[in-house]
């Protein structure tokens, strides 16, 4: 889900923060990441969603409920990338 305009954040070197949530507790990303290419936000958010899915799948469970919150220095959400929209299921 894109929350914030991606348009009028592109250009500028920005920090994100890429906070993990599980329905109930948050995991504060404290550090974050730089990027001048906002539309990378999306892509980041999906990578490391698939990677905490996969780690999961090593220990043999999978929680969809979990989701990834991309806020800005101001604390502003910008992105918004549900474990369940990161993966297809078939089967």
């Amino acid at each position: 889900m894109q929350i914030g305009p991606a348009s009028s954040l592109e250009g500028r070197v920005a920090r994100y923060f890429f906070h993990l949530c599980d329905g109930g507790d948050l995991l504060l990303d404290p550090e974050g990441r730089e990027t001048d290419d906002a539309s990378m936000i999306r892509n980041l958010a999906l990578r490391d969603a698939r990677s905490i899915i996969s780690q999961d799948v090593l220990d043999g469970k999978i929680d969809l409920k979990c989701f990834i919150q991309v806020r800005d220095e101001a604390g502003d959400l910008v992105h918004e990338l549900r474990f369940r929209d990161a993966v297809k299921i078939s089967g």
